[in-house]
């Protein structure tokens, strides 16, 4: 009786995995947003959320060459990979987010950032690096930073081919900026990060911008919009219709919660990221 109880036991939990592994939309979560940058104790919440996987940050940037990335030394890596078997939490992606405020298309030492962070990919067997193009590389506000942004592009796509992993931009263009951009970059490695509230915020209609990125643009996306109420809640948002965009689509992949955050309750990390999780397991799982 013993050995059929550990037998069933098994079934499940393999069963488990294998439905986890093989869901069309995966549902994570942002250790920054977390309140919890490159720390071990982001894999456990997340966990405890609901999520099925963690975007890690690469860490601080300032004026250094490179990040501030823990990561990179072996030991903690370790852990940080063990935890996350133990937890049964996927890493699906590395975010420099240093370069929200730093200007990628300015300084004079961006290589290395951008070389470190593959590096760290490579190393913890992570597919997607999440590039923001930030404040001083917004190409509506500056298009003037047009050529230095698409050139040093040019050169992290030829980077990430040869890693054989995908760079992840997220601009403030429309989607037919950013089919143009994407042209003009002409790499397969450099895909677009897309946020459901770039679209909203400048009025535009997110389910045709979707459509216009299509199936092979988009890498992933920041399934969220601003602060103020819980996914469930928003009206700006029509979950049902942008899964049933995607679906037409034949979209697959991570629907990464940013924001979308209760405005009366913002550091309430379990209580927003868990609605969250738990809406948009309930309409695309």
């Amino acid at each position: 009786m013993k050995k059929i109880l550990i037998l069933l036991c098994m079934i499940i939990s393999f069963g488990s995995l294998y439905a986890q592994n093989n869901q069309r939309y995966k549902i994570a979560v942002i250790d920054l947003m977390l309140l919890k940058r490159q720390k071990l104790g982001a894999i456990t919440l997340a966990k405890q959320i609901g999520a099925d996987g963690l975007e890690l940050d690469m860490g601080g940037l300032g004026k250094r060459p490179t990040f501030e990335n823990q990561l990179a030394v072996d030991s903690i890596r370790k852990q940080f990979i063990d935890k996350a078997k133990e937890q049964n939490i996927e890493f699906c992606s590395l975010a420099m987010t240093g370069y929200y405020a730093q200007s990628f298309c300015g300084r004079e030492e961006y290589l290395k950032s951008i070389e470190d962070c593959i590096k760290t990919m490579q190393l913890m067997n992570v597919k997607v690096g999440f590039l923001p193009m930030g404040v001083q590389c917004d190409l509506k506000q500056n298009p003037s930073v047009r050529d230095s942004v698409v050139n040093r592009l040019k050169i992290a796509g030829k980077l990430a081919e040869k890693a054989g992993v995908t760079i992840a931009i997220e601009t403030a263009l429309s989607a037919n900026e950013e089919v143009k951009l994407l042209a003009e970059i002409g790499s397969p490695a450099i895909k677009i990060y897309f946020n459901f509230s770039t679209p909203l915020k400048e009025g535009r209609d997110l389910y045709k911008e979707l459509k216009t990125l299509g199936k092979q643009r988009i890498s992933m996306m920041h399934c969220t919009n601003k602060d103020g109420v819980w996914l469930q809640n928003d009206p700006e948002i029509d979950m049902k219709k942008i899964k049933k965009t995607l679906d037409k689509m034949k979209w697959s992949g991570w629907l990464v919660i940013e924001r979308s955050r209760d405005a009366t309750k913002p550091r309430d990390v379990k209580g927003n990221y868990g609605a969250n999780t738990a809406y948009l397991k309930s309409i695309f799982q």
